[in-house]
């Protein structure tokens, strides 16, 4: 950075920096733009059917198994789907669990606080060393997934004592931490699990409290039992086309209890509760629509998912990212527009000039 910085001074405009790490985060950035400004939409047609069940009250929703792209090609499919015979044929039921995951480390708080509370890196910082600085976690920088065997030790009887031993995981929840991590500190937890977040709720401002709730509940959730669901998936077929229909539903908490962890992108909700059927019943389509998609472009990162990308690449370490979001702002490489970041020309242009020559 100090031999590529001076370079940039002359060829571009003084007052500019370059780094190993600043320089890589703008290129992410950058490069993501290029993808979103080339990116060519395409359309495709979703196919929905509503099947009337042989009690002919009944109404079964289901979706074709398969996108068709071509206009003629659906008009085509849905003419010939007008009188035909439909068929149920295969009904499964499967249990599914899922995992809790595992304790925070500082790229995947910060990832979490900006989706679950609307925190800037730089803020979730700011109030996790408030939070550390009086006792309440343990040390905010750090890339670990180690817990120490008290800590572990501590979330067992407070997780039997308040919600029952079935919500335990039944034994240490060991998460297994990256091969190239540092791991010179513990994972992000509460000192102390017993202190709950309202019981010292008085003594923290709502944004410390916000922030404590989240580390704590996701230690908590860290070391309980799996959530179990039922998965029913029904198959309705035709001349070799299938619809699908799917509801899954809740058979024990466990973890969700506590904790569920946020998502980047809205998963689409499985749908309503399924009828009773037996494989071989008869259905007739009481409708059947398309719906028109088109592929959407990749999205501009947010300060968390700029982070995410980092980590995943191996670029900066815990205690650099937030630095390193305020220094390309900071130097007018990046802006924010609704939460995101979009290169300025000038974060183009020193992007560029260091692709080029180094």
């Amino acid at each position: 950075g100090f031999e590529l910085s001076p370079i940039l001074w002359r060829k571009v405009k003084p007052a500019l920096s370059a780094g190993r790490v600043q320089s890589v985060a703008v290129r992410l950035i950058v490069e993501r733009e290029r993808e979103i400004n080339e990116f060519v939409s395409e359309a495709a047609f979703r196919v929905i059917a509503n099947f009337i069940l042989p009690d002919g009250t009944t109404v079964l929703k289901a979706e074709l198994n398969r996108r068709l792209k071509d206009k003629k090609e659906v008009e085509a499919f849905l003419e010939s789907c007008k009188n035909a015979s439909f068929t149920i044929d295969d009904i499964t039921t499967k249990p599914v669990k899922k995992s809790p995951a595992p304790p925070f480390t500082t790229s995947t708080l910060q990832q979490e606080a900006a989706r679950k509370l609307g925190y800037s890196v730089s803020q979730t910082m700011m109030i996790a060393q408030r939070l550390y600085e009086s006792g309440l976690i343990t040390y905010m920088r750090t890339d670990s997934l180690r817990l120490s065997d008290e800590a572990m030790a501590a979330a067992a009887d407070f997780i039997s004592n308040r919600y029952g031993k079935q919500y335990y995981y039944g034994k240490f929840h060991v998460y297994k931490t990256k091969a190239e991590a540092q791991d010179a500190h513990e994972a992000i937890r509460p000192t102390h699990v017993e202190l709950d977040p309202e019981r010292v709720r008085g003594s923290l401002t709502p944004d410390q409290y916000r922030l404590y709730k989240l580390v704590w509940s996701r230690f908590l959730a860290s070391q309980m039992a799996n959530a179990l669901y039922d998965t029913v998936s029904i198959d309705t077929a035709c001349a070799g086309h299938t619809f699908r229909s799917t509801h899954q539903s809740l058979r024990f908490p466990g973890f969700i209890a506590v904790y569920e962890e946020g998502r980047d992108d809205d998963g689409e909700a499985l749908g309503s509760p399924l009828p009773d059927l037996s494989e071989g019943e008869q259905a007739q389509a009481a409708s059947l629509d398309k719906q028109q998609h088109f592929t959407q472009p990749p999205a501009r990162f947010t300060e968390a998912t700029l982070v995410k990308a980092m980590e995943e690449q191996g670029v900066g370490r815990p205690s650099t990212y937030a630095a390193t979001i305020s220094t390309i702002e900071d130097r007018d490489y990046v802006v924010k527009q609704d939460k995101r970041l979009v290169p300025t020309a000038l974060g183009e242009v020193v992007t560029g000039l260091m692709k080029e020559r180094f």
